[in-house]
């Protein structure tokens, strides 16, 4: 780290910058920019273009894979090509898409540095995104809707932009559709309701589809508590679709993307979904900038969290300290630790090791330390990298075959070395691209759904952190 040390060291001593072209108004200025210099470095040293791509684009054919199939990872092993065996995987064609995010904190949970970087065909070795640090958001992208097909034939650009107004902006991306972590959004809706006595956690909801969708299942009755961490700790879908449905009883959805834009989240939203079942996700788009804010509420840190353009003040008040604790706690009861950690995987040659958290009790066989995360069988002794754990990971992640993504909140334990932040990312890189040389997994457990370099990633943002705070 001592190349970054120098940097920031340097960016310190700048009294009278400009951060991207917009004034710091709340995070310190030079820790801002060393961040972003330091997270775009991380990004482009992962070399995300050399992964093999399971199902390369074929002139006349469709990538997209049935919608019944999108949401499903029952029906989607790492191998699966939807193209049938006449297709030879090949290297990935052009620079993957990836939006990465960091938000560094203070010790009480208030944020003192934000970056963001993004990188696609167009920004191949990643571009740092302008921020304003006083409202931790920027207007210079032109964010656009996510689809397979375009970015196979149009070199990575979008055709539909997400937000309006951008036609200017000075960058132009293409956000990767956010896979499981559009949950998060459900549950800030459940929360929102539940602060409002609209509904009760500890009610039974009784989900009663009028159409059956393969990924939501049959008709079931749990607490609605019951439904939150299923959808949350083991990534259930059948119980995201029931959660789904109560807010469109609720008539909420319209409500709740309203809440997104109000609070300075605009590029958070869930449209499209079936009121009748709760399925049909595609339309769910979330850039790492808010997503990351989104979790700075649920964090909860003291006083003012960011400032919106019209001057409005957001804080942790959005939610209730109820609310806001149990969110927490089921985000750091999270089973699938496979992305930007890979603890679920302790001892294995392969994945390379992340962000080196403490892996949730919940999960772990006492006899021989291995996990079991609703039928998933991993097959590995997690607990000597308990015993080395640094940090807490609160999170949730997500795939499918064009998507890898996970949003995380990370605290450094006790005796460790100091660090607190916010980290998002979201890419393409799905279940359909896979490391050169990837070896095979051990028979009888879970495949590793992921490129390693995600958990490289992970082990590198959290390394650049540790060093700011020394």
């Amino acid at each position: 780290m001592t190349l970054f040390r120098g940097r920031r060291a340097a960016a310190l001593a700048v009294t009278a910058v400009l951060f991207g072209g917009v004034a710091a108004q709340a995070a310190p200025e030079g820790g801002s920019h060393g961040l972003a210099d330091a997270l775009r470095h991380a990004v482009d040293a992962q070399n995300f273009k050399d992964v093999i791509d399971l199902t390369p684009p074929v002139a006349g054919q469709s990538r997209r894979v049935p919608a019944a199939e999108k949401y499903d990872p029952t029906t989607m092993p790492v191998a699966r090509r939807v193209f049938g065996p006449a297709v030879t995987p090949q290297p990935i064609h052009q620079t993957p898409n990836m939006d990465a995010a960091v938000i560094e904190l203070d010790d009480a949970g208030r944020p003192t540095a934000m970056a963001d970087v993004l990188l696609s065909p167009q920004y191949p070795h990643g571009v740092s995104v302008p921020l304003d640090q006083r409202r931790l958001a920027t207007d210079q992208v032109r964010y656009r809707w996510w689809d397979d097909n375009e970015w196979d034939e149009n070199g990575g650009k979008g055709t539909r932009d997400v937000l309006p107004g951008r036609e200017r902006a000075a960058l132009d991306f293409s956000s990767p559709y956010p896979a499981s972590v559009l949950k998060l959004m459900v549950g800030f809706g459940i929360m929102r309701l539940s602060d409002q006595h609209r509904i009760d956690l500890d009610a039974t909801y009784d989900y009663r589809p009028a159409t059956i969708n393969p990924v939501c299942g049959e008709a079931t009755s749990e607490p609605i508590r019951q439904y939150f961490d299923e959808m949350i700790t083991m990534s259930r879908n059948e119980s995201t679709c029931a959660l789904l449905k109560l807010l469109h009883d609720q008539k909420y959805v319209d409500t709740l993307n309203a809440t997104f834009t109000r609070l300075g989240l605009p590029t958070l939203m869930i449209t499209g979904t079936d009121p009748g079942n709760g399925g049909h996700w595609i339309g769910s788009n979330m850039s790492s900038i808010d997503t990351a804010k989104l979790l700075l509420i649920v964090n909860g840190g003291p006083g003012t969290l960011w400032t919106n353009a019209d001057g409005s003040r957001v804080t942790r008040d959005v939610l209730s300290s109820s609310a806001r604790q149990f969110y927490l706690k089921t985000l750091g009861n999270q089973g699938h630790n496979e992305m930007l950690s890979t603890t679920n995987w302790c001892g294995r040659a392969y994945p390379a090791p992340g962000i080196p958290q403490v892996t949730p009790q919940r999960w772990i066989d006492p006899t021989d330390g291995t996990m079991d995360v609703d039928g998933l069988y991993y097959g590995q002794d997690v607990r000597p990298c308990n015993a080395s754990a640094e940090v807490t990971m609160a999170h949730k992640t997500g795939w499918v075959d064009t998507t890898g993504s996970d949003a995380a909140i990370v605290h450094s334990l006790p005796g460790k070395a100091k660090r607190n932040y916010i980290v998002v990312v979201f890419c393409n890189l799905g279940t359909d691209y896979v490391d050169v040389n990837r070896p095979a997994d051990p028979p009888g457990v879970y495949p590793v759904p992921y490129t390693q370099k995600y958990a490289q990633l992970g082990k590198a943002i959290d390394g650049i952190v540790t060093s700011m705070r020394h």
